[in-house]
């Protein structure tokens, strides 16, 4: 273990327990919402060159095959959450070498989940293209994006919430800022200077991703200027640390399967009406959807960080102040975004959609949806600050509970009355889940005050 002298004020992980909340909260915040907002703009971009190349169906067989990438996405985001709370607290404590076993833990974990996802996902790939409601002259091109993803698996992440769990917000934002301007990059070259449609969208992502790789690889082992480095002996399984770490990091897996699920089951709902405009409109809503919800990302990402650290301090009043500036922040980008969404549908669906009916039912999918978008961020933001106190269980609600009790019952049963019922259930889940979301905040502040 190294030993250190106290921090000087210029320490990253000082800060995180000693700088002023608010401008800290903002100062992180807005680095990890660029840094996800970036990766919107890549969604984004990457939808209007696979339409514009390839067409409506081909934009119809990546949306099939998003759940792959959500499900990578999910098995990341579980590792980097779960190990961020624990370095982020053992850091706060002054505990390195429980940071950097944390870190090690989480490569290790990460790595051997992603080999087995690339194995099973290729050996059972016809099956899991049935699954995800790929059918018709989809199929193909479904093939063919979802092979290059799942070759290209044990990439698909630069943990940058690791880096941001001890204060480095800068190459944070650098991990998906370098990585992002590498996919934007090949998008064009490959979809459309050589031709390769919907793998030449994969091959993009799998090279971006190969950068923050490289780049995480680069400083979590040979950087030094750093409270510690992962050594050797860190990779090495620690069923302690290992326990901690799911425990505290399956909500987020949880969630990003919901998510995954919930998409499978309103592209299955939508491709039993056999309209291909259906799913090409909620192919177009999906990626709206995901870039309006990208600074709900940054604002989780970044408060967790700041919240770990001083719990692990027990500076219980920082905490609780990170946290209402967190929602009062959530809520208010909710509520613009919203009413800018329901009133640029027309438009914003113009972009990606030259079919009249299509762009017409992508408009009417985002004008309802837009409802529930107002509250969205809520229930993740809720789910990722008892996750950075370390206190998983009422994120196990949000994140599964919710999604089986609510969120996939509504799309399901309004979902019988045609693709309208459909965007309706998706509204109303968000709905009720932020509603779930302020009550179980409301029943743990209580129990720490001792009330009823």
């Amino acid at each position: 273990m190294r030993t250190r002298t106290a921090p000087a004020p210029a320490d990253p992980v000082a800060r995180l327990g000693t700088a002023p909340v608010g401008p800290l909260l903002w100062r992180t915040c807005l680095h990890t919402t660029a840094s996800v907002g970036i990766y919107g703009v890549y969604a984004l971009t990457n939808a209007w060159f696979v339409g514009y190349a390839a067409g409506d169906t081909a934009m119809a067989a990546v949306n099939l095959v998003t759940p792959v990438l959500l499900l990578l996405g999910a098995v990341s985001t579980t590792v980097g959450a779960g190990a961020a709370s624990l370095i982020s607290r053992a850091l706060g404590a002054g505990d390195t070498r429980a940071a950097a076993r944390a870190a090690g833990n989480a490569f290790t974990l990460f790595w051997a989940t992603a080999a087995t996802t690339t194995v099973l996902g290729l050996a059972f790939l016809e099956p899991l293209l049935t699954l995800l409601g790929a059918e018709g002259p989809p199929r193909d091109d479904a093939r063919d994006y979802a092979t290059v993803l799942l070759c290209g698996a044990l990439v698909s992440t630069g943990f940058s919430s690791l880096v941001r769990a001890e204060g480095r917000i800068g190459f944070s934002t650098l991990l998906w800022t370098v990585a992002l301007a590498v996919q934007i990059t090949l998008d064009p070259l490959l979809i459309l200077g050589l031709d390769m449609g919907v793998r030449g969208a994969a091959l993009g992502t799998v090279g971006g991703q190969a950068v923050s790789t490289a780049m995480g690889l680069w400083f979590f082992f040979l950087q030094r200027r750093r409270p510690y480095r992962v050594a050797p002996r860190a990779l090495l399984p620690h069923g302690p640390t290992l326990r901690a770490l799911l425990a505290v990091g399956l909500p987020s897996f949880l969630a990003g399967t919901g998510v995954t699920l919930l998409a499978v089951l309103v592209n299955v709902t939508l491709a039993a009406s056999g309209a291909v405009a259906a799913l090409a409109a909620y192919a177009v809503c999906a990626r709206l959807h995901t870039f309006a919800l990208m600074p709900h990302t940054g604002i989780s990402q970044g408060m967790q960080p700041l919240v770990g650290h001083n719990a692990g301090s027990g500076l219980a009043e920082r905490v609780e102040r990170i946290r209402l500036l967190a929602f009062r922040g959530s809520l208010l980008y909710g509520l613009v975004t919203a009413a800018a969404l329901a009133l640029l549908a027309g438009p914003l669906a113009g972009l990606f959609l030259d079919d009249p009916a299509t762009a017409a039912a992508a408009r009417d999918a985002l004008r309802i949806t837009a409802t529930g978008l107002a509250v969205a961020g809520i229930a993740p933001l809720t789910a990722a600050y008892f996750q950075a106190i370390g206190r998983p269980r009422p994120a196990y609600v949000l994140s599964i509970g919710t999604l089986l009790l609510l969120k996939a019952p509504l799309v399901a049963a309004l979902g019988t009355t045609g693709t309208t019922g459909v965007w309706i259930g998706l509204a109303a889940g968000e709905i009720t889940s932020a509603a779930v979301a302020l009550l179980l905040l409301r029943r743990y502040n209580l129990s720490r005050t001792g009330g009823r």
